[in-house]
């Protein structure tokens, strides 16, 4: 874990609610010189804590009606099932996020896709097929009441 100061607090919770801010605009907002900005932010994607940059993309807005939250149960728990369960699960474009997970299930995906047709395929066409995958669980987004991706900088 890296130690933050204040500043370099302040300065995550800015960029997370504006990754294309700018330096100068930044820099204001923090109270330091530009130079100095850049300095601290640079420190914090070299040390990793900032690890990228994205834009956020409305799933809705460009067709992908179906949020499904997917609970996946492996038939046998080694570490070559689930290895190659992982790389071939990352590869899949539906496939937003993957946790592996305790408890009595082994992974949660998040999947969006068109429409249910589009589900069905992508469950019984892809998943289903993976080798060791034993049961499959979907639950469907009716409404998203919260989606943010800013971590609490305390």
């Amino acid at each position: 874990m890296i130690k933050l100061d204040k500043i370099n607090k302040k300065i995550l919770r800015i960029i997370q609610d504006d990754g294309s801010i700018t330096n100068s605009e930044l820099s204001k907002k923090v109270g330091l010189a530009p130079a100095s900005t850049l300095e601290r932010v640079r420190k914090l994607e070299q040390s990793g804590v900032i690890r990228k940059y994205v834009a956020l993309v409305d799933p809705e807005k460009i067709g992908k009606e179906i949020t499904a939250f997917v609970e996946i149960t492996l038939l046998e728990h080694n570490a070559n099932l689930i290895e190659t369960f992982v790389s071939e699960i990352t590869v899949m474009p539906e496939v937003l996020e993957c946790h592996h997970i305790a408890g009595d299930k082994d992974f949660l995906l998040k999947i969006v896709t068109a429409d249910l047709k589009h589900y069905k395929e992508f469950a019984l066409g892809k998943l289903a097929e993976l080798k060791g995958v034993g049961k499959i669980q979907t639950l469907f987004s009716l409404n998203t009441v919260k989606d943010t991706t800013a971590v609490p900088v305390d």
